[in-house]
């Protein structure tokens, strides 16, 4: 089987997740798409792995796996955090948290 359709169906979901993450303001729909867009980029990984015929790919993406399921249990705890202290995960509401004391 030839690598074109993995290297475009990771095209498409690195497109969705960067088209999501930016016109989103849900925290929760930024973290789901910076999701996807990780997926697409273990996808190309895992298919330039099987193409060349090494595994030092394969090993990277089990890597990032495991990296990605880290980063989910302390992501998905600090928008349960923001949301019991704001009651909103609107990244707008959460501005002033950037701010220096200069600009406030």
């Amino acid at each position: 089987m030839t690598p074109e359709p993995f290297f475009a169906l990771a095209s498409l979901l690195f497109c969705i997740g960067l088209v999501g993450m930016v016109s989103r303001r849900n925290l929760f729909v930024v973290y789901l798409s910076s999701e996807l867009m990780l997926s697409a980029v273990n996808l190309v990984l895992a298919t330039f792995s099987r193409v060349l015929g090494a595994t030092d790919g394969a090993a990277i993406v089990l890597l990032m796996i495991a990296v990605i399921a880290a980063e989910a249990a302390v992501f998905l705890a600090a928008i349960i955090h923001l949301y019991r202290g704001r009651r909103t995960l609107d990244s707008d509401a959460f501005a002033a948290l950037a701010q220096t004391k200069e600009e406030r």
